[in-house]
């Protein structure tokens, strides 16, 4: 079957509410009526902004939609300094990233939270964007493909495949984040097939058909297209290029 493309831009701890806005504005300025049909477009910024960003969309009537960069898998209580999903669902994000390497790697998140915030993103309907990923040392030793289809099968274990399909797989080879350095498209497709192969195992190939992988280390506007031409990249998580309306736009139109 033909996915509709998704690029979905994450903007880190970057842009303050200001700045948020009007990086927002440019890109809704720059909204091209042909993206309804052929791409998904979403923008992750920092919680701060989520608000502020959606209601540059909602009065600009363009159909961006909004993510966020984290969750907690409890709906309320006394979590200090986290957001749950419920504060997401009221904003009204329709999309989460969750299990990023840096939230692995920097904040000690395991597969087992993964997991758990997977599960209650889909549970609420928001759509989760599950980052999975090898660091050098897993890459250089030849152990990639089953490093990273173990984290997909822990990320969704437990989850009915009727469930499944709106969800996103990111692959973002840790070595290839903000380094300037990306996976030649070879490298990036042989693995996002490989965790197409390992959906299917889980969730059957219908849906492992129907669902997104995307790529996610270091997209640019001179590696895109190269990229997406691969048969099972469908688009891609974009940290730096994102940043700027106008490298983003570009990664988008490429899908057009």
């Amino acid at each position: 079957m033909t996915r509709k493309p998704l690029m979905a831009g994450t903007w880190k701890m970057n842009k303050t509410i200001g700045e948020a806005v009007v990086l927002a504005q440019d890109i809704s300025n720059n909204y091209d009526d042909r993206w309804k049909d052929n791409v998904d477009v979403v923008v992750c910024p920092p919680y701060v902004d989520l608000k502020p960003v959606k209601t540059v969309f909602e009065f600009d009537r363009v159909p961006v939609g909004i993510g966020a960069q984290n969750v907690y898998w409890e709906d309320a209580g006394a979590y200090t300094g986290e957001i749950s999903v419920p504060m997401l669902t009221e904003i009204g994000c329709e999309w989460c990233i969750v299990g990023h390497s840096e939230r692995r790697g920097l904040f000690g998140e395991t597969n087992e939270d993964v997991n758990k915030k997977v599960k209650a993103l889909i549970a609420a309907k928001i759509n989760p964007i599950v980052c999975v990923g090898e660091s050098l040392a897993v890459r250089d030793g030849g152990t990639t493909l089953e490093f990273v289809c173990a984290q997909v099968k822990a990320a969704f274990a437990g989850i009915d495949a009727n469930l499944a399909a709106n969800a996103v797989v990111a692959y973002e080879p840790i070595w290839a984040i903000g380094t300037g350095r990306t996976a030649t498209p070879e490298q990036a497709q042989e693995v996002c097939k490989a965790i197409r192969e390992t959906l299917a195992e889980l969730f059957g190939a219908a849906v492992a058909d129907e669902m997104r992988v995307l790529y996610g280390g270091s997209m640019n506007p001179g590696n895109v297209d190269l990229l997406v031409a691969e048969a099972d990249i469908d688009g891609g998580l974009i940290g730096g290029a994102a940043l700027k309306a106008d490298s983003f736009i570009q990664l988008v139109n490429v899908c057009l």
